[in-house]
């Protein structure tokens, strides 16, 4: 074992105290311990990197498991797992965050300002049709988060794909995870199936018929019907070189959380080449215009130059890939980078011809929602 393997071992094993887990409505898939880490690298480079790891697996489960950040050249965080299985939860006993300072960044009026920014570059081009941009919440607690609890509770919601995956440890001593509830599958690939499931176009969840009139004006409305068109049409548009026949069985519909709903198209799929690994689809989606815009490059300039940070994992993508090619990802949202007394929030929008700034900045607000509830504050730190 090479020197720069056992230092990268033991950073991952340094935040693996709770495991993988990733829980959907398919089952749960659940490891413990590091029996290798997938060397790090860029997306473009994980087909390859993953297939020279499994030609090389001598032992252990057939299976990487981790996240894939947002940025398509960063590096990745994937690992071999020593075993199947959760694991007891963690020895932290506490279950209140305590006193919680909140350092929004941007806050709500930077994040205004770049949505008017953003739809300014879509009237002076007029090939830009879709930015996402995003906001983050810098959550300050009282005592040391609880990991297993977080999870627990997003849980809850049976709507939604629970995760916790480790990352290496930024603070000596503590663990770092990437929690989250997310309601959005990037691409999965079962043999020669293959599935998406596009979300894009959003409406807050109330109470009693405000609910159901909040679900019927969503999909009525012109400006979120056109924003989702785009996601769809992108993910359709890049699966076809890959499929034999691929489709849509349920057109647009909606896709609810316990906090929002979304305008969702399930699509499927066959494989041409039964061998193309998850791997490639991946690196082929990822980032949709779900969670970047259109066209890609140019959202991507218009997200360097106004969001302001940088997103690391969030909206990137969580899952497993097994030697045999197959794998689920699922995106990143609705999640929190989470170490020690600190939890870093994640929620973004779509803009588009149409966006309304403080609308923008008040659906970022009830996104935020699914992981504040978890940690019983609200977007002022104040107590549920």
């Amino acid at each position: 074992m090479s020197d720069s393997f056992r230092a990268l071992r033991a950073e991952y094993l340094s935040a693996t105290d709770a495991g993988f887990i990733l829980r959907t409505p398919d089952g749960t898939v659940a490891t413990h311990g590091v029996a290798a880490p997938l060397a790090p690298g860029p997306l473009v480079s994980l087909t390859a990197r993953s297939a020279a790891f499994f030609s090389r697996r001598d032992s252990g489960p057939d299976l990487l498991v981790g996240a894939i950040p947002y940025d398509r050249a960063a590096a990745d965080c994937l690992f071999q797992p020593d075993a199947l299985g959760e694991i007891a939860p963690s020895a932290c006993a506490c279950t209140d965050p305590g006193l919680c300072r909140i350092a929004p960044l941007p806050g709500k009026g930077a994040f205004r300002n770049a949505v008017a920014q953003a739809l300014r570059r879509m009237e002076g081009t007029a090939e830009l049709s879709k930015v996402v941009l995003s906001r983050s919440l810098n959550v300050f607690t009282e005592h040391e988060l609880n990991p297993d609890m977080l999870l627990k509770r997003l849980s809850q919601d049976p709507l939604s794909y629970a995760f916790s995956t480790p990352l290496p440890s930024r603070v000596p001593g503590t663990t770092r995870r990437l929690i989250g509830a997310t309601p959005e599958l990037l691409v999965s690939r079962k043999g020669a199936r293959v599935a998406s499931h596009p979300l894009a176009g959003s409406a807050r969840r109330s109470k009693g018929a405000a609910d159901r009139t909040a679900a019927e004006a969503l999909l009525q409305s012109a400006k979120d019907l056109r924003e989702h068109a785009h996601a769809a049409e992108a993910v359709l548009d890049t699966l076809a070189p890959y499929c034999t026949c691929l489709s849509a069985p349920e057109g647009v519909a909606l896709r609810a959380t316990a906090t929002m709903w979304h305008l969702g198209t399930r699509i499927e799929g066959d494989l041409k080449d039964p061998d193309t690994p998850v791997a490639d689809l991946l690196a082929a989606l990822h980032p949709t215009p779900a969670v970047c815009g259109l066209p890609r490059d140019l959202a991507e300039a218009v997200i360097r130059t106004t969001e302001g940070y940088d997103r690391g994992f969030y909206a990137g993508a969580v899952g497993w890939m097994n030697g045999a090619g197959d794998g689920e990802w699922y995106v990143a949202l609705r999640c929190a980078e989470v170490e020690g007394c600190c939890a870093r929030l994640f929620a973004g929008a779509g803009i588009v011809p149409g966006s309304i700034p403080e609308s923008e900045a008040s659906e970022t607000s009830a996104k935020f929602l699914t992981m504040l509830s978890a940690l019983g504050i609200d977007e002022n730190g104040e107590r549920l």
